[in-house]
């Protein structure tokens, strides 16, 4: 459940570099990388980095695919090894580029010398494919720009599946990919607005995890030729409003290699669905826009962003950048040096990847791929510069890193080794160079870490710096193992009143909140809410459109709930309440909301199919539980007690303290240590004094029985005057569409000392009125 497997194509494992040297700058792309127009717009300036090109060659296009260039231009090395050159518009216009600039590059360096004589697709100049250095120049492979703004297409395609095109090595290396290469696009600015960005603190957020283009699909109120795209997603705003959503988090959206799932259709054949393999890092991918014409997905991003904006709901979105979609080394030829070519690596290999101590293998860390080198001052420049570009220029909110470990790697040359201490690591310098969103709201972004990767010291739940909120795995698999392992798997008390009330020790410690805590049952990555609890284990090998896939987790702590639907349904109410009603950010995954199933697959990443898709089609049991996230989801929006700011006082639980948390055994005492440390222990509730965290209502009371029989609560003192009433019980008696009870019609309980059963495996939901 902790990582993500992707083998697609030829993308298989291993690959790549090392070496530093160069400061780290404080500035955003203070070299002015990319391509861009002059103030006079008469002329473009191109620049890229190097610090082992020994020459390079930029290459213009007045149409990105299956032509020559029209022009091309030798670049001069300046300062900081930024190489650069000018081209005059007049000039390009008089050579047939009279509609967008398409450009790529060509390089040189130390294994593969320049030669005069050499001509596309000839090995004059050759030395090897990688040199002792780790260096891998060739230049009949067109590089894509680092920098480029957008792409013109994938390098797989509906027009062209051979990838060995892109390969150096072997029998590969002679092979001129600029034909058929993607090429950055060179773009003029636009006006379209992005909206005014909420400044909402992270406390108070919902977030909603979704793929953009699975969003949109199959749903008909949506005309088909904008269902899954960005301007698709726009339309979905009202609905997640409705929904009480407040961010919405899309799987990667910056360019991956997705062209080639339209190649087949109703076949996973080399598909990559989630797109954790990304091409570039600041250009929107091309395949999710309505408007495929050059600038044409930029400015589609911004209007949806905009329309979310309009909502009041932030955007994340999901990076990857501790690998990228050049892979790693492929084949069993030329010992294993066959290497695709796409950018980073032509340019700099031993900068954006972490090498072996030899120079000739990758440092793998991810599972798909080598490491892109995160220690690196260039490779970090990359990624603070494209993270600016996002946030800055796109109207991003926040951002969630995929397998953030590796961004708080120390190595650059053939090891792993986490630090947060490490001032130069990639974590430390994002929340230095980007503004954090205050605590208590305000501008800035939002920074969530998946936690781990693979291997050495890299599961780090609770173990990133300040600044930075994590996925909480921990907070998932308690809560998922005293569900679904009832006397399988020791879960104390203790261990709940701690999940429940923000995490404090992972996050108190070292200077961060509970919210820094995001809470999840599921997340794209396993199962969805209802197979948690509708499935012994993982089914990832039936027919399309469920499958095949390959790789997922064989640790799901999922249970069936003895194949009885309507218990199913239950505990999927019980994980929802769990995320809802505790202390952090609640994160929930696109479709929970209305009871997804993927019938028991748990690593769908390669399924760009229906059954991937979210679907609006609900039976009654679907729009009951629709209603009861969206009842639910409200209520917590409006109790500033269940989404507090710091931890909560008498919230530990040795239960001293009855300040603003309380914790209480079934018959109304308090616990002791003995208690909460007892794992045949199996109920426990918690009462919010709401006073003392500005909240409407004086108190809260929770209570959660994981037996499977009845147990009844004694109910505590719900404030002078006052009676308890009850708002949610998830017992399968009160299923319905009113589960969850709208304000005002709540029903009375009563006071102190009243006994309330709830039923096995249930929770309830009070309020003092």
């Amino acid at each position: 459940m902790r990582f993500k497997k992707m083998v697609a194509g030829i993308f298989l494992q291993a690959a790549a570099c090392c070496l530093m040297a160069t400061p780290s700058v404080a500035a955003i792309n203070a070299s002015h990388l990319g391509a861009a127009y002059d103030a006079s717009a008469a002329n473009i300036n191109f620049k890229v980095y190097s610090s082992r090109a020994t020459r390079i060659e930029l290459d213009i296009y007045a149409s990105p695919y299956g032509a020559q260039e029209v022009a091309r231009y030798v670049l001069i090395k300046g300062a900081n090894n930024v190489w650069a050159a000018g081209a005059a518009v007049s000039t390009l216009r008089g050579l047939g580029v009279t509609g967008p600039v398409y450009y790529g590059y060509r390089t040189w360096g130390p294994n593969w010398a320049y030669n005069a004589s050499w001509t596309k697709g000839s090995s004059a100049g050759f030395v090897s494919d990688v040199d002792a250095d780790g260096n891998r120049f060739n230049p009949n492979k067109l590089l894509a720009d680092p920098y480029a703004l957008e792409l013109s297409h994938d390098p797989a395609n509906a027009s062209w599946t051979d990838l060995t095109l892109y390969a150096s090595g072997a029998a590969y290396r002679n092979a001129d990919s600029a034909p058929q290469a993607p090429k950055g696009i060179v773009l003029a600015g636009d006006s379209q607005s992005i909206g005014v960005k909420p400044q909402r603190a992270q406390k108070d957020d919902i977030v909603y995890e979704v793929h953009v283009r699975g969003l949109t699909m199959t749903d008909t109120s949506i005309a088909s030729a904008y269902r899954g795209t960005y301007k698709g997603a726009a339309m979905k705003a009202g609905y997640l409003a409705s929904l009480g959503i407040t961010a919405v988090e899309f799987l990667p959206l910056q360019e991956t290699q997705n062209d080639s799932n339209d190649v087949i259709s109703d076949s996973d054949a080399g598909d990559n669905y989630w797109g954790y393999m990304t091409l570039n890092y600041f250009a929107p991918d091309r395949r999710y826009a309505y408007n495929k014409a050059a600038g044409g997905p930029t400015i589609e991003f911004k209007e949806m962003v905009k329309a979310f904006h309009d909502r009041g709901i932030k955007v994340y979105i999901d990076t990857v950048y501790n690998h990228t979609g050049e892979g790693g080394a492929w084949g069993n030829t030329d010992g294993l040096t066959v290497y695709n070519l796409y950018s980073w690596r032509g340019f700099d290999n031993p900068a954006y990847y972490e090498l072996t101590t030899d120079n000739q293998h990758a440092v793998d860390n991810t599972g798909v791929g080598g490491n892109y080198n995160t220690h690196n001052p260039i490779a970090q420049n990359l990624i603070v510069d494209s993270l600016a570009y996002w946030s800055n220029t796109l109207g991003v909110d926040g951002f969630r890193f995929d397998l953030a470990s590796v961004l708080g790697n120390t190595c650059e040359t053939s090891c792993f080794n986490f630090d947060k201490m490490d001032a130069n690591n990639a974590l430390n310098r994002i929340t230095r160079e980007l503004t954090v969103r205050p605590a208590a709201g305000g501008s800035g972004v939002d920074l969530i870490a998946e936690p781990w990767a693979i291997g050495g010291n890299s599961y780090q739940v609770g173990g990133f710096p300040s600044g930075w909120s994590e996925w909480n795995g921990i907070y998932r698999d308690t809560m998922r193992a005293s569900q679904n392992k009832l006397g399988a798997v020791p879960i104390t008390t203790g261990q709940l009143a701690t999940r429940f009330s923000g995490s404090s020790d992972l996050y108190q410690g070292n200077g961060r909140k509970p919210w820094n805590s995001i809470n999840l049952m599921v997340a794209h990555d396993g199962f969805t809410l209802k197979d948690l609890y509708s499935c012994n284990g993982k089914s990832n090998l039936q027919a399309w459109p469920y499958g095949p896939s390959d790789g997922g987790s064989d640790d799901n702590i999922s249970w069936d709930q003895g194949g009885i639907a309507q218990d199913q349904r239950k505990a999927a109410r019980n994980g929802l309440a769990f995320m809802l009603l505790s202390a952090g950010t609640p994160m929930m995954t696109g479709g929970d909301e209305f009871l997804r199933a993927l019938n028991c697959n748990n690593n769908p990443y390669n399924l760009d199919s229906s059954a991937n898709w979210l679907n609006y089609n609900w039976t009654t049991d679907q729009v009951n539980f629709n209603t009861f996230t969206q009842r639910l989801i409200a209520f917590r929006k409006a109790h500033a007690s269940l989404r507090p700011i710091d931890f909560y006082s008498g919230a530990d639980n040795n239960g001293n303290g009855m300040q603003q948390m309380s914790w209480f055994k079934p018959d109304g005492g308090t616990p002791d240590s003995a208690y909460f440390g007892d794992a045949n222990n199996r109920a426990i509730a918690f009462r919010i004094d709401g006073t003392e965290l500005g909240d409407t209502s004086s108190a809260l009371y929770v209570a959660y029985n994981g037996w499977s029989g009845n147990v009844n609560f004694m109910l505590p003192w719900p404030g002078a005057g006052k009676n308890w009433y009850r708002v949610m019980d998830t017992s399968n008696w009160n299923e319905g569409a009113n589960t969850v009870t709208m304000p005002g019609a709540e029903s009375f309980i009563g006071g102190q000392g009243t006994n309330y059963g709830v039923n096995g495996r249930a929770v309830l939901l009070l309020i003092a009125k």
